[in-house]
């Protein structure tokens, strides 16, 4: 079990482990949940970090393209 203590202001260290395992680093922010009598600890990431996680096939649509795929979509039902 992994414990750190509160400052008088409130304020904890999380320590590496938790750190680690949340894959957070200075700077960034975390958010707690409150479920029933536990508290979650969830990274809070930033739409830069999502950059590249999806990988595509083939050239990017342009908008031409997405517009028609839009209106194909709304002729269809």
């Amino acid at each position: 079990m992994i414990e750190s203590s509160i400052t008088t202001k409130g304020q904890t260290t999380l320590p590496k482990p938790v750190r680690d395992a949340l894959g957070v680093q200075p700077g960034d922010r975390v958010r707690y949940l409150i479920l029933d009598d536990d508290v979650r600890i969830l990274p809070v990431r930033s739409i830069n970090r999502l950059f590249g996680a999806l990988k595509a096939d083939g050239p990017p649509a342009t908008l031409d393209d997405m517009q028609r795929a839009i209106a194909e979509g709304a002729t269809e039902s």
